[in-house]
């Protein structure tokens, strides 16, 4: 069974029966088709099924809405809610037709969205701005925490049969204490990011971005002078042309071989193989990721083996109180749109 009725559906929440993988409106009248390639969070997900003078086609997988169903269900529809793990491309957009007025998505990070075609053609794009940062700046704080005092051979260690005897210089690590941090991006996230890891006991703060930030505890410094002085180096700047691939070999040889490398921005802009060489050769000590390139990440990636490697599966933002504000700021970048006013959380640059 692949389509469900809205009435049904309203029925079976949190999840239809097993093998029902999209449920499309029974409402048959003249309203705005709105596609969703995924469920959203409760409360969310119970406002726009109650959005009755809308005809919503929503995917119902636990997985990725499949390329072929996204091209086929898109047509005709004038707004599309999407995650960051579909391409939204020209091929994608043609497919929707002349009428789509808004595509708006469950991130902040929008280079899956193929701008330049949606904007030639007047498409709206909604994002989720500013309601991340608490979210992403803990789990970078966790990720550096982690990959610091040695969590991935710790936990194998108690699991494994490996926690026998004492000894004095087992699976130590480092700690923050009159050490310097290196930020990468110094926006909200960067910023929440230094907050933390100060109560840790971090006592010099480096930054490095496009232009010097005002009132900010910290140094403005160039890369090369924010790699050989850091302590531990923490990447939550965009992915553009500059950054792609930022950290590479040459990056990491200018690091302390005891330094620890945190990303929570995007795969793309870390040589993946340079990283791993890094790892491997302990040019750098250990590091925590929240971002890889591709992702999922492949089993046999050189990462996946490495004890000074934490690998999270891209949960920054995932936790109930952010999801579900994303969720909320969905539903209502669609209403205003079918409106025909201004949609609150529009990428405008």
């Amino acid at each position: 069974m692949n389509v469900l009725s809205r009435t049904f559906l309203k029925h079976c929440y949190p999840r239809p029966p097993h093998g029902a993988a999209c449920f499309h409106s029974s409402v048959v009248s003249l309203a705005p088709k709105v596609v969703a390639t995924r469920r959203l969070l409760p409360q969310s997900q119970t406002r726009l099924e109650q959005l009755d003078r809308i005809d919503l086609v929503q995917w119902q997988g636990e997985d990725t809405m499949p390329r072929k169903q996204l091209l086929e269900d898109v047509k005709g529809a004038e707004a599309l809610i999407c995650m960051l793990s579909d391409k939204i491309d020209k091929e994608v957009l043609d497919a929707a037709g002349p009428q789509l007025k808004l595509v708006t998505t469950l991130s902040v990070g929008h280079d899956h969205i193929d701008l330049a075609t949606a904007r030639e053609r007047g498409i709206k794009i909604g994002y989720t701005p500013d309601v991340l940062t608490d979210a992403t700046a803990d789990l970078a704080t966790f990720l550096t925490l982690a990959a610091a005092r040695n969590a991935i051979p710790g936990i194998k260690a108690v699991r494994e049969g490996g926690w026998q005897d004492w000894r004095a210089a087992w699976l130590c690590g480092y700690q923050f204490t009159g050490k310097t941090l290196g930020v990468v991006g110094m926006g909200r996230i960067g910023q929440a990011v230094a907050h933390r890891l100060k109560a840790f006991g971090i006592d010099r703060t480096l930054y490095w971005g496009r232009t010097e930030k005002k009132g900010v505890d910290a140094q403005f410094v160039d890369f090369d002078q924010l790699l050989a002085e850091s302590d531990y180096v923490v990447a939550c700047c965009a992915l553009t042309p500059d950054t792609k691939e930022l950290f590479d070999a040459t990056a990491f040889k200018k690091m302390k071989n005891t330094a620890i490398f945190t990303n929570i921005a995007r795969g793309g802009v870390v040589k993946q193989a340079d990283l791993a060489w890094a790892l491997q050769t302990k040019e750098i000590a250990a590091a925590g990721l929240d971002v890889t390139t591709p992702e999922p990440l492949p089993l046999n990636d050189p990462l996946q083996s490495l004890d000074n490697c934490v690998i999270m599966p891209h949960i920054g933002s995932a936790t109930f109180e952010t999801r579900e504000t994303m969720s909320a700021m969905m539903v209502d970048n669609v209403v205003a749109s079918l409106d025909a006013q201004p949609i609150p959380f529009e990428l405008k640059k």
